[in-house]
């Protein structure tokens, strides 16, 4: 094709039959070429887009998959500045995806782990020591929106909100994208605008450098774009140069389709109704009719909003037909937890005075150090009752104010008292470590002594933790060796709903249930961060 032919081309918008839908609705390109002798269009029949080469007078359209991972990069920054303008939905909001081209069983996600790296898990997790103090929560205007879990409504989707520190002086070009997953927290094979509204790469610009810290670090903040269907999803942030993921969060989004009926019921044995907590629970579905609901319905629950000790694939004891009700009534412990206690808490909020739980404050080492008062196990004594966050956790600067970049980073030594080393390793545990049992978290034993220590680098704080054992093949910590087990205590569990309508290739949350059991949620007074 000839230069002045090329260039009369850039003008014009010629007309482009479709030949991926059988309607005859004529695609007009967009005025950008991508390569020489190319145009991006799109179908108003088929609402897809298409690659569409010239052969001499003619134009043919070629279906065109978007793949971000096998696009030539020029190709791929014209496509993404045309998505912003051109990317409708491929299916109506909320509406099962059914149709066949949109993906295949088998095929590898388009949304998948980053590039440069193939250890992506698919849990809340933290890859790199320099991200600190993640979290993860629906943005509610309440002094104790960092307690709630990230789940919410379709409607609300929009609502969660992602915030930690990068440790150090220099900042960091930083992107996330949400990947939609099974019930099983497996990817699925929706394609990016199946499920997003948007393009799927979102670039983190809302950060702050620190004030006043002897550590330096740079607090991000990201509102997560809701999506357009309900199910599981995995937030991942990543280095935009290097591909390399920092952080992996999970997130739920439901519609109640289905009504959930939970309670506090009686957990069967002797021993075990003083020390476990029984969720019965049923599911009735009129409003939403269930095929094979024995078999297609999957329900999880959770204690605490805990995925390490939840009960997964859990299948109703009696199917009612007639009624449409399944009902979710054990007797061999598969809805029940140990109750355990309410959680031991440290408050470093303050570097001044010290705060509850703690013993001394260095103030000439750098990082500042904090020692904790040693602690006692409470196995074996009378349950005491009194408010606690769950686990979780609550950045704060007593003195200054606004925990995000006035809170500074301090060692934080913990202490636990024991006669005799208990039969595994002992850690720290909550949130705090992402419920897992983090090597930065584990304390040595001191025989002479009788004595447990370790020490982490925590952000100024409120803290709740428990001190737990680990276990042999992957089994949950056991944290009633140290904490005890009473069924008075209070916890929170919620229920999830799973449910994949036939035809379909996805899994969708159609019912969710929050449930307190023996007590309220947190409280706290009108200023923000002060605990009763």
């Amino acid at each position: 094709m000839t230069t002045a032919l090329a260039a009369r081309e850039e003008l014009m918008t010629p007309a482009l039959r479709c030949e991926g839908c059988v309607t005859s609705a004529v695609a007009r390109p967009f005025r950008s070429r991508i390569v020489a002798d190319t145009w991006l269009v799109m179908c108003p029949g088929c609402s897809l887009l298409h690659h569409a080469r010239a052969e001499s007078s003619r134009y043919r359209a070629l279906s065109f998959r978007m793949r971000p991972t096998v696009l030539p990069s020029l190709m791929l920054r014209r496509l993404l500045s045309l998505l912003i303008l051109a990317a409708p939905a491929c299916v109506p909001l909320g509406t099962p995806i059914t149709d066949p081209n949109a993906g295949r069983v088998g095929q590898a996600s388009p949304v998948q782990a980053p590039r440069a790296n193939q250890q992506l898990r698919f849990e809340d997790a933290t890859y790199d020591p320099d991200i600190q103090s993640v979290q993860c929560y629906v943005s509610t205007g309440q002094a104790t929106e960092v307690f709630t879990a990230p789940v919410v409504p379709l409607e609300q989707a929009g609502g969660i909100l992602l915030e930690f520190d990068l440790l150090g002086d220099q900042s960091r070009r930083l992107t996330a994208r949400l990947v939609h997953c099974n019930a099983d927290w497996s990817p699925s094979v929706l394609t990016d605008l199946q499920f997003l509204n948007e393009i799927n790469e979102f670039n983190l610009t809302n950060y702050r450098t620190s004030v006043g810290t002897q550590v330096p670090y740079y607090h991000y903040r990201l509102p997560v774009p809701g999506p357009k269907i309900s199910g599981n999803f995995l937030l991942v942030v990543q280095d935009a140069n290097t591909r390399q993921p920092l952080i992996s969060r999970r997130l739920l989004v439901y519609q109640n389709l289905v009504e959930v009926q939970a309670q506090l019921g009686l957990a069967p044995g002797g021993s075990a109704r003083y020390t476990m907590q029984q969720i019965d629970f049923a599911i009735r579905y009129g409003a939403y009719p269930l095929v094979n609901p024995a078999v297609e319905t999957r329900v999880v629950l959770r204690q605490n909003f805990r995925w390490d000790n939840a009960h997964y694939n859990l299948r109703p004891t009696f199917v009612r037909d007639a009624e449409q009700r399944l009902d979710y009534q054990y007797f061999n412990f598969e809805n029940a937890f140990p109750a355990l206690n309410e959680f031991r808490f440290a408050d470093i909020r303050s570097l001044r005075t010290n705060g509850v739980g703690v013993e001394r404050l260095d103030m000439q080492a750098s990082p500042r150090e904090v020692r904790l008062l040693p602690e006692t196990t409470r196995g074996g004594r009378s349950y005491t009752q009194y408010e606690d966050a769950d686990g979780q956790r609550v950045f704060e600067n007593r003195e200054y104010g606004n925990g995000a970049t006035n809170a500074d980073y301090v060692w934080t030594t913990f202490q636990l008292r024991a006669e005799s080393p208990a039969p595994g390793p002992v850690y720290v545990f909550g949130a705090l470590t992402d419920w897992k049992l983090l090597p930065d978290f584990k304390l040595s034993y001191n025989a002479e002594q009788q004595l447990y220590t370790g020490r982490a680098l925590l952000k100024q704080g409120y803290y709740n933790y428990y001190y737990v054992v680990g276990q042999a093949g992957g089994a949950a910590p056991d944290a009633g060796y140290f904490e005890g087990s009473y069924q008075l205590t209070e916890n929170q569990y919620d229920i999830l709903v799973y449910y994949r309508p036939p035809g379909t290739r996805t899994d969708l949350i159609i019912g969710y249930r929050p449930l307190v059991v023996n007590g309220q949620q947190v409280r706290t007074n009108t200023q923000s961060g002060i605990f009763r």
